[in-house]
């Protein structure tokens, strides 16, 4: 019966510590996979930060920069979109202002070449009845009466007639030419801005003088001098 009871004791102090053993085992096995899962989370959190630092990034606006096929593009459609594409809105007036002044010139030259035109070909026309050569008259022409006029007189005044008519006559051709050249002009200048919109244009000139060393070389010993600068 004691051999039974020292028995029961042996097994009740045993069990305990196999399962505190048991206990330690799982627990230290838990821990590790815990420590893991916290090491793969943290991984993550620390790849979601580099994507939200990147999306930052992204969404930071690029400066701008025109391109200079474009610039020219859109001034060869139409006059001023090349200059308000490479954001140089100063310029429209002139633009708008310079093919104005071309359209204007064409029109009084020529309806000045049409109405000498016409005049000519009725005073030189001795069958004509058109007096529209009268609103030409100047001086003498206008203070002497046409039954009164000289041959010289009358020579003279269609000779003066035919003059203005091929005076503006050129000059509306002329003003056709200049303004086929603004036309290019423009564009060129919306190409030209585009390719130097970014360029310094500030005033800072400066010039430095330093001292250099110069390696040696198979001709030459190491040596030094000075070395000249400039900055623009």
């Amino acid at each position: 019966m004691k051999q039974y009871i020292g028995l029961a004791a042996i097994l009740f102090y045993i069990c305990p510590v196999c399962c505190l053993a048991q206990t330690v085992d799982i627990s230290g096995r838990d821990s590790v996979s815990d420590a893991g899962n916290f090491f793969i989370q943290t991984d993550t959190v620390y790849f979601d930060v580099d994507s939200l630092v990147n999306e930052k990034i992204q969404l930071t606006p690029e400066k701008f920069k025109p391109d200079s096929k474009k610039a020219t593009i859109y001034a060869a459609i139409f006059p001023g979109l090349g200059q308000i594409y490479n954001r140089k809105y100063w310029k429209l007036p002139l633009v708008f202002g310079s093919f104005i002044g071309c359209a204007y010139a064409i029109n009084w030259n020529g309806n000045q070449y049409s109405g000498y035109k016409k005049a000519y070909s009725a005073f030189i026309d001795e069958n004509s009845t058109d007096t529209s050569w009268k609103d030409y008259c100047y001086g003498i022409y206008r203070t002497t009466e046409f039954e009164n006029w000289t041959p010289d007189m009358k020579r003279s005044f269609a000779t003066a007639l035919k003059s203005a008519r091929d005076y503006h006559w050129r000059n509306r051709d002329l003003s056709y030419i200049v303004s086929v050249g603004i036309y290019a002009l423009w564009i060129i200048d919306a190409y030209v801005d585009a390719q130097l919109f970014d360029f310094d244009v500030s005033p800072d000139l400066s010039m430095r003088v330093a001292p250099v060393f110069f390696d040696r070389t198979p001709t030459n010993s190491r040596s030094i001098g000075m070395q000249l600068s400039l900055a623009f």
